[in-house]
């Protein structure tokens, strides 16, 4: 018999048509909620594969079991159902508290309970707000033990219910209650906080449970449209999957258990009622052992005694799951406290001193929802605490949530169609559209061919091989490399680019940027330097200003006054720039320096020119002025050396457009591509070239081919997760930060806030851009500069703030999506500045003592 059965009398509708699903997003005026709650007792999500599979039942099973058990702490069970059709007839969260009312009077705990069953809002009866009234209603029982018992209780709660019985988001649009996710979330989460002060538990002794039950089945629609199983995300809360034991029902538990799974649940028990059909069997072996998987006994036909021997036999199981959950939250918790010390024992952290990093300063992560990190944290007691990822996960990210499934799905997908296949002389569907909108994208008008690879380092290396091979043959160096002596190479090339830039951490990547923190002596003993580095004029503002500043080398004082001040960022890459006498300097300054290494003894020749074409990243957030760098690439594009844009960061969107090159209004030959290429969920990167580059390795020899390549060029879950995020990034309809027709992000960062940022008197620049926000705080001497500390306490301070950061030296940023929300941006500028005032006052008040 169903379990449907027993509900029929008071869940008297059904789905009256066919509904669509409505794939919902925060909108550019919603901020979401902070997803921020307690881990001091264990709280799990009640999914169902199906409609009608006792959920209810589960729920009621476990709070009884849990408030029998006394002895091991427990001493509050509160169960919540955020959605509920068929109000008032039919009511959950009613359900289990009578039910477990007359669970007691039938078993007698030894313990007094006191219970109480509230309803908050609900589309019925009187004045509506929204589609809703503020209903409150409440009842309450106290269950009488022996005198001198301990008393427990039982909450049970409904968030929002509407009268028809039907799928929430019918309901809700039926009746004008449709709540919007961020509301129903910010609910759930002070529902979850709400009563649990000083709940804790002593070693294997809990104090509460709470269980959230959902409505429906695992991908049936919330009130607003979005699907529950996305809806709840951002609180990633274990699970237990109430499967089905009918017929049918192992398929429709798989592709439960598969979509929770999909989304980073983790499901810590399947259970479900027994139809005589041994679906467990076929369960088990599907999930080898990795969940365990319960059989309740099947529901009785005549049911006279309303469930209570059916519980009375159920109890072993109930007792049983709640001993697994129970475990799992420990062992959980438990893991969670002791992997900061694991982290220092068997970490080698990039970029990190490891003795400057004590146990309670690492951030442990417990997952990532878009563009929040979920992270453990510990003060009276533990945790879970949203923080924005504002690093971008150090440059990679922009997805959103609904991108962040969308990728995994693909990725999914990729693996098990293809797996991993070789690239060379292959084609296959992810490779070669990946390819195709590289092409029609970011290498628009000048790219004809894709070089793939894993990371920007070696994009750059290989940009590297592709520039001096074309150098050589336009210059006429070399005829023939297959006959060449080699014996009698004397031609020594240079690369010509940037001081402040960098390039990667390989040794050739290395070669090709100036000395820095990152190539000195003990980084890089090999370093020589293989380059010619110019300092290159930036651009910032300060008070309110943006403001050129010049190297020495350029004699700044001969330069006009009106050449060296901006009202508004836009004048400095307004391309009338070029007819000034500035551009004349920049010409005459890129001449001379041109000439050094033709003037010096032997064969050395400038065989390219690499940039990172308006931000230097890890230089420390500087932007180059980009009539400079315009001018540059001209220069060498009339001397025929190859232009390489290391794009790695600052593709995609980074900047506010899709290349960094519309920036320039000028071409490369060759550029690199990583990062947010991927949406920054797997490594990928390409080296786009154009056809002249890509001639210059034709020829009867392989010899002559470009011998490089990597195991897992062209990947194909990493070449699906470029596709699609490059098609999410310039779609109006998935980014709704598109202006211009899909040319332009808008403008992310509140001029306003900027402005009052860039005069604080803490602040010696502030640049920004795209989803870009960079300051450098005024400091001198040891506490300037990359391997400075003095931003340590402001960053810490924003980290509690809820902003994930971490700086380079005294300059520190704020990265964002190209999805992100404006008004996101402008809470994280409002924070920022709350916390410069704060560090400024404490630098203060350590200088009057």
């Amino acid at each position: 018999m169903l379990l449907s059965a027993f509900f029929a009398a008071a869940r008297r509708g059904v789905l009256s048509k066919p509904f669509s699903i409505r794939l919902r997003k925060f909108s550019s005026t919603q901020l979401p909620p902070s997803i921020n709650y307690p881990l001091s007792h264990p709280i799990y999500m009640i999914w169902g594969a199906n409609t009608g599979v006792g959920k209810t039942l589960v729920s009621t099973g476990l709070a009884f079991s849990f408030l029998s058990s006394i002895g091991s702490g427990a001493s509050k069970f509160v169960y919540l159902k955020p959605v509920q059709t068929g109000f008032p007839e039919d009511s959950d969260s009613r359900f289990v508290y009578s039910k477990f009312c007359e669970l007691f009077l039938r078993r007698r705990l030894s313990c007094t309970v006191l219970a109480s069953n509230h309803t908050l809002k609900a589309s019925v009866g009187g004045e509506l707000e929204n589609g809703f009234r503020d209903l409150g209603r409440y009842e309450e029982r106290k269950l009488q033990g022996e005198p001198g018992d301990v008393v427990v209780g039982l909450i049970c709660k409904t968030m929002y219910a509407w009268r028809e019985a039907v799928s929430p988001h019918l309901a809700a649009e039926r009746e004008g209650g449709v709540v919007e996710d961020k509301v129903l979330l910010g609910m759930l989460r002070r529902s979850l906080v709400i009563g649990m002060e000083g709940v804790s538990g002593d070693g294997l002794n809990v104090g509460a449970l709470t269980v959230i039950e959902t409505a429906g089945g695992v991908a049936s629609p919330g009130p607003s449209g979005s699907l529950q199983c996305d809806l709840y995300r951002p609180f990633r809360l274990p699970a237990i999957l109430v499967g089905d034991g009918r017929l049918g029902g192992i398929s429709s538990t798989i592709s439960a258990y598969e979509s929770l799974t999909l989304r980073g649940y983790d499901v810590v028990a399947v259970v479900f009622e027994d139809h005589g059909l041994v679906n467990e069997v076929p369960l088990m072996s599907y999930l080898r052992n990795r969940v365990p998987v319960l059989v309740l006994p099947t529901i009785p036909p005549d049911m006279a005694d309303n469930l209570m021997e059916w519980f009375d036999e159920a109890q072993t199981v109930f007792s049983s799951l709640k001993e697994k959950i129970i475990s799992a939250f420990i062992e959980r918790t438990e893991r969670l406290h002791v992997m900061p010390k694991k982290a220092q024992d068997i970490f080698w952290w990039p970029f990190t001193q490891h003795k400057l990093v004590p146990e309670d300063s690492i951030t442990v992560v417990d997952s990532r929802c878009g563009e929040h990190f979920a992270v453990h944290k510990v003060l009276n007691q533990d945790f879970i605490m949203e923080q924005f990822d504002a690093c971008a996960s150090w440059w990679t990210q922009g997805p959103d949530q609904t991108l962040q499934i969308e990728l995994a799905r693909d990725m999914g997908y990729a693996a098990a169609r293809f797996g991993h296949v070789m690239f060379p002389e292959n084609v296959y569907e992810p490779a070669l559209k990946c390819s195709e909108l590289l092409i029609e994208g970011v290498g628009k008008g000048w790219a004809s061919r894709t070089f793939f690879s894993d990371n920007g380092s070696t994009a750059i290396e290989i940009a590297l091989k592709m520039a001096f091979r074309k150098f050589l043959f336009d210059h006429g160096i070399v005829s023939d490399l297959v006959k060449i002596d080699m014996a009698e190479r004397c031609v020594e090339l240079k690369v010509l680019a940037l001081r402040g830039s960098y390039h990667g951490d390989t040794l050739g990547a290395m070669e090709a940027q100036a000395p820095s923190s990152y190539t000195g002596f003990l980084q890089q003993p090999w370093y020589t330097g293989r380059g010619l580095f110019l300092d290159p004029p930036t651009v910032y503002m300060h008070n309110g200003v943006w403001n050129l500043s010049l190297p020495n080398r350029m004699h700044p004082e001969l330069v006009k006054a009106e050449d060296t001040a901006f009202r508004v960022r836009d004048e400095i890459f307004d391309k009338k720039r070029d007819g000034s006498s500035l551009a004349s300097s920049y010409s005459l300054y890129v001449t001379q320096e041109l000439l050094l290494p033709s003037e010096s003894k032997g064969s050395t020749h400038i065989g390219a020119l690499i940039i990172e074409p308006v931000i230097q990243g890890a230089g420390g957030m500087l932007m180059v002025d980009p009539l400079f760098q315009r001018v540059l690439v001209k220069e060498c594009q009339i001397r025929k050396i190859p232009v390489i844009f290391d794009e790695v960061f600052t593709g995609f969107w980074r900047l506010g457009v899709e290349s960094a090159a519309e920036l320039l209004y000028c071409q490369p030959d060759i550029a690199c591509f990583a990062k947010l290429m991927t949406g920054g969920i797997v490594p990928l990167a390409a080296t786009l070239a154009s056809d002249a580059v890509f001639n210059a390795f034709l020829g009867d020899s392989k010899l002559k081919a470009l011998l490089h390549g990597h195991s897992y060029s062209a990947h194909a879950m990493g070449c699906s997760a470029a596709a699609k995020s490059i098609k999410w990034f310039k779609d109006t309809k998935t980014n709704f930060n598109l202006v211009s027709e899909g040319r332009f992000l808008r403008e992310l960062w509140d001029l306003d806030l900027v402005q009052q940022i860039s005069s604080h008197r803490t602040v010696h620049r502030v640049v920004a851009i795209g989803t870009l926000f960079a300051l450098e705080l005024q400091a001198e001497g040891s506490n300037a500069g990359y391997g400075s500390l003095y931003a340590r306490s402001l960053i810490l301070n924003l980290r509690e703030d809820g902003i994930y950061m971490r700086p380079l030296g005294n300059v520190i940023y704020l990265m964002c999506g190209p999805c992100t929300s404006p008004q996101i941006c402008k809470q994280l500028l409002k924070k920022l500045y709350r916390r410069l005032e704060e560090f400024s006052q404490a630098k203060e008040n350590m200088n009057l003592s």
